[in-house]
């Protein structure tokens, strides 16, 4: 990775549409994984397992489009090798794994909030390492964002916190926050469904060695799942987490940052929290109360407020 973001300054009117539709959709895509992987936990799987079947389905979906989109050119792999044995680790397995593991302890919706306050963390990570001073309105932007993350968390009630799953979303967070840098980044050469499918590749092996010597706990069931409540065989969860919230949501998210540039489609992108909410209502029967609404609200305000205040500077080398 040469840079830390990758921003269009001037976007065509086609584009912009194109990049738009391909954003929203992909947002829709991953917002279902949440409430996919908790119907599987609840039925009896663990969140390793459900993680692992996610990427590993998604990987055989996408290798073999991705490997006719290299047209021969597979020195681009071995170019980009650290790439992405990185993107595989980190944006691809580690971010889902700690998702996964924060929807088991804790409601899909909160979990999701947390995780996109990863805008957040970008800012604070730019001013310590490149001396980027945020602006007057990325500051007012990150302290509106941390005070929805207090009322999502309902801790001025005194509420019982988990922990341990707020540690695993806010690892999830910074999973994010490596996805968009990396997916925006066109200077590897690398086509978009070659990243996402060998992302895919790494993170599924990873999981697996994880689960071989049990750092990642493995466990599955055959009981049915409950969504929307209606019972579904197993198996139909399972390949909607694998088809369409990963193979089909990277591919668009990967073509949308590619169009939009990370800042605009991280932008588009705070809808998958939106319908994370809405996904995890409709089929986990799960409500937010009114003070989390209240938070939520205050979450996606601020990671506005930072988006719109960040500098339109050049991109910094790493």
């Amino acid at each position: 990775m040469t840079s830390l973001t990758h921003d269009i300054a001037s976007v065509p009117a086609s584009r912009l549409r194109a990049g738009l539709t391909l954003a929203v959709l992909s947002a829709m895509s991953f917002a279902l994984s949440g409430p996919f992987a908790k119907a599987l936990i609840e039925a009896g799987w663990t969140a390793g397992s459900a993680v692992t079947a996610r990427v590993l389905i998604a990987a055989a979906v996408l290798v073999i489009p991705a490997a006719i989109s290299l047209r021969g050119r597979w020195s681009l792999l071995r170019q980009n090798a650290g790439l992405l044995v990185a993107y595989g680790v980190i944006a691809v397995a580690g971010c889902q794994l700690a998702y996964f593991n924060a929807v088991d302890r804790m409601e899909v919706g909160v979990a999701i909030l947390i995780e996109f306050t990863s805008p957040v963390a970008v800012i604070v990570w730019l001013w310590l390492r490149h001396s980027q001073r945020p602006t007057r309105l990325t500051v007012v932007g990150a302290l509106t964002a941390l005070g929805g993350l207090v009322l999502v968390l309902d801790l001025l009630s005194g509420a019982d916190v988990d922990a341990l799953g707020v540690t695993w979303a806010l690892l999830a967070m910074a999973g994010a926050a490596f996805y968009w840098i990396i997916s925006a980044d066109e200077d590897n050469g690398l086509p978009g469904i070659v990243l996402a499918a060998g992302g895919l590749v790494v993170g599924g092996v990873v999981l697996l060695l994880a689960g071989g010597i049990g750092i990642v706990p493995l466990g599955t069931s055959d009981a049915d799942v409950v969504l929307a409540d209606t019972q579904l065989p197993w198996w139909l969860p399972v390949i909607g987490l694998g088809v369409i919230t990963a193979a089909i949501a990277y591919v668009l998210g990967i073509a949308a940052t590619r169009r939009l540039g990370s800042r605009l489609a991280a932008f588009v992108g705070l809808g998958e929290a939106v319908a994370s909410v809405v996904f995890a209502w409709l089929l986990l029967d799960e409500s937010p109360r009114a003070i989390q609404l209240l938070g939520g609200a205050l979450i996606l305000a601020g990671v506005v407020f930072v988006k719109l205040g960040e500098p339109k500077e050049q991109p910094l080398p790493l």
